[in-house]
């Protein structure tokens, strides 16, 4: 893949990562986050940092398989 591709799928995942971190936390404390019924040892900007890459990681996956059904009219 190109550049110009790999800018077409970061970019927009990156800021929709960013629209999604301020959704979330909006509504949801970072201290009062439970997994598996034992609280996160993290602290409130690692929460923010870990949940951020991984909403943009499922931004740029959505963003990835819109770019691979793309086709390509022929010329």
């Amino acid at each position: 893949m190109t550049t110009k591709y790999w800018m077409f799928i970061l970019w927009p995942s990156f800021l929709m990562a960013g629209v999604m971190e301020m959704a979330v936390f909006a509504m949801v404390d970072p201290q009062d986050l439970h997994l598996f019924n034992q609280a996160v040892e993290l602290s409130r900007q690692g929460i923010y940092t870990l949940s951020f890459f991984i909403f943009w990681f499922v931004c740029a996956a959505s963003s990835c398989l819109s770019l691979f059904l793309f086709v390509e009219p022929n010329d």
